[in-house]
């Protein structure tokens, strides 16, 4: 391996180290901070305690799932498609009455940083 593409893997590997440990200390805070997304869950949906534990789960699962080379394409593909799902919740937060005094502009901002996000994830597939 010449010193590029060694460069590359390194910088590669501690993207995805970074990425897993992102998304399971995330998905834990679903867990112990279950009241903080409460608010934010839109009101069209069911059951929104279960929903917030459900995708604590999951990005823990994919979390763990990004740092095992067997498994980290397929959590990867996973992640991207989570966060499509994500979207859904920035949206609706952005109508009138579900803002939650969060100023617009930080709730704008929300949804060019999942497509950031998105992309991040999609550099990193092998």
């Amino acid at each position: 391996m010449d010193k590029i593409n060694s460069k590359y893997f390194k910088m590669n590997l501690f993207q995805i180290y970074l990425m897993g440990s992102i998304y399971i200390f995330l998905g834990i805070f679903h867990f112990t901070h279950t009241d903080f997304y409460k608010p934010m869950m839109p009101k069209f949906l069911p059951k929104h305690e279960l929903l917030i534990y459900m995708s604590g789960l999951l990005e823990i699962l994919l979390g763990l799932g990004v740092l095992f080379q067997s498994t980290r394409n397929s959590a990867l593909i996973s992640i991207i498609l989570m966060l499509v799902v994500f979207l859904v919740v920035h949206i609706n937060m952005l109508f009138p009455g579900n803002q939650l005094g969060i100023p617009t502009w930080i709730l704008w901002l929300r949804i060019p940083i999942q497509f950031l996000l998105m992309y991040w994830t999609y550099i990193n597939i092998g």
